[in-house]
């Protein structure tokens, strides 16, 4: 086989210029032929390298294809702020920041000495009010029993006002009876009084014809003129005569007597029917009286009136419960407990500042409860669905793998809740592809491995 040689060339590659004679060939170098064992080792070698690195590749290209990643993504919490409900001093703080905190541990006490009074004034008026409306409930039974025995008496006195009444116009019907005879019995006295003053005057007369006779006889006797018979007859006469005269006399009186008898018993029947009706008046005005007591007491007003009264009272001690519960409640408001279990993120609140109605004081990182929050693309998120695995990879601990599930999936994207949305104009669109928030919990997290928020992770959820 013929060789060719190239023409001259000058130091720096180019053809020589001076058309001179060419240098004389050089031997090509002698060929190293590889030792075969070497060979063999390299082709295995290759072999080995081949045979892993489809198995990667597979491996790799079976995980994309059935998993979305992304390394947009960072470990979550619910911070809780801690604020104060009321406006009051600090005076103490019973954490720092940093501190592991328990759920109801104290975590900063206020003044409560204000709160204190509110209350023991809002109780000791709960207590008062309390008092009075047992009492007031007491005095509508008192009331009850009261206008039942008021009823009752005065019912009585109705009672006996028109048995007095009945009595009374008895007694006075029987009195003007009585009267009546009475007057009847004074008419005949009166007869009888004037038959026996009438009879007086004849029986003194015959007294003194009879006298008369006597002393004439007397005399007839003393001269002969007449015989002893004769005066004894004017003696019996005589006494006789003066017998009836007295008679007449003692009748006459007897009959006067009982005319002022009469007109005694007249007169007192009279006064028992004047008293008998001063009675009925009497009994009518007490019967009058005792109406009015009754109708008084009897008044369907009286019982609901201070039933009402009780009521009110009730009414008031519940608005006393409300306002001690208020103030039961200003004063634990001075005790800020914490709500969760975490870890005291960041104080802003020292011993001695007053501090204001919601004030954040501090924030608490909760222990529990972490999860992630990964920005996939728009475009991965089509075949993402809640309950899906998911594999996290946290930076802070390299090559440690960690298991989640998708929770939720944002209902937007995280433009959407930007402070200002991007608005996109109609005619000048550049398209760019959002992410949207997937939420993922941790299914049962490593304790040695403590999750904190913020730290950066890639998440990779299995979609197929």
């Amino acid at each position: 086989m013929e060789t060719r040689q190239a023409p001259a060339s000058a130091p720096d590659g180019r053809p020589s210029a001076a058309g001179g004679p060419p240098p004389p060939p050089q031997d090509p170098p002698e060929e190293k032929r590889p030792n075969p064992a070497v060979r063999i080792g390299l082709i295995a070698v290759g072999a080995v390298v081949l045979v892993f690195a489809l198995i990667f590749g597979i491996r790799f290209l079976s995980y994309a294809s059935t998993h979305q990643t992304t390394d947009d993504a960072q470990i979550d919490a619910d911070q809780v702020a801690i604020t104060s409900k009321i406006s009051e001093r600090v005076e103490h703080i019973l954490v720092d920041t940093n501190q592991e905190v328990h759920k109801g541990q104290l975590l900063v006490q206020l003044d409560s000495r204000d709160e204190a009074q509110r209350v023991a004034s809002a109780r000791a008026s709960s207590d008062a009010l309390q008092a009075q409306a047992r009492a007031a409930y007491a005095n509508v039974d008192l009331t009850r029993d009261t206008q039942q025995a008021q009823n009752q008496q005065n019912a009585g006195s109705i009672g006996q006002a028109q048995a007095t009444i009945a009595g009374a116009s008895q007694t006075a019907k029987s009195a003007d009876q009585e009267i009546a005879a009475a007057q009847a019995t004074l008419d005949a006295s009166r007869a009888q009084y004037q038959a026996a003053k009438d009879a007086v005057p004849g029986a003194y007369q015959n007294f003194q014809k009879a006298q008369a006779d006597f002393a004439r006889t007397q005399s007839l006797v003393k001269t002969g003129d007449e015989s002893q018979s004769q005066l004894d007859a004017a003696r019996a006469a005589y006494q006789s005569a003066l017998s009836s005269y007295h008679q007449a006399q003692a009748s006459a009186s007897a009959a006067a007597a009982q005319v002022v008898e009469a007109q005694q018993k007249v007169d007192a029947q009279r006064f028992s029917a004047q008293s008998a009706a001063a009675q009925i008046a009497a009994a009518e005005g007490t019967l009058t009286t005792a109406q009015g007591h009754l109708a008084e007491s009897d008044s369907r007003y009286r019982v609901p009136a201070e039933q009402a009264q009780a009521d009110a009272a009730a009414a008031q001690i519940e608005t006393a419960r409300a306002q001690l519960k208020t103030a039961q409640d200003q004063l634990s408001y001075t005790q800020i407990h914490s709500p969760i279990e975490g870890f005291v993120g960041a104080k802003n609140v020292e011993i001695g500042a007053t501090v204001q109605p919601g004030q954040t004081l501090m924030t608490i990182v909760p222990a529990n409860h972490i999860y992630v929050t990964a920005n996939f693309k728009e475009t991965q998120i089509g075949n993402m669905h809640a309950g899906q695995d998911v594999d996290v990879n946290v930076d802070a601990y390299n090559g440690v793998k960690f298991l989640g599930r998708v929770q939720t999936i944002s209902p937007a994207s995280e433009n959407k809740f930007s402070l200002v949305p991007a608005q996109n104009a109609t005619g000048n669109f550049v398209k760019v592809t959002q992410r949207v928030p997937v939420r993922i919990v941790f299914v049962d997290p490593d304790p040695k491995y403590p999750l904190r928020p913020g730290m950066s992770v890639e998440a990779s959820v299995k979609v197929k």
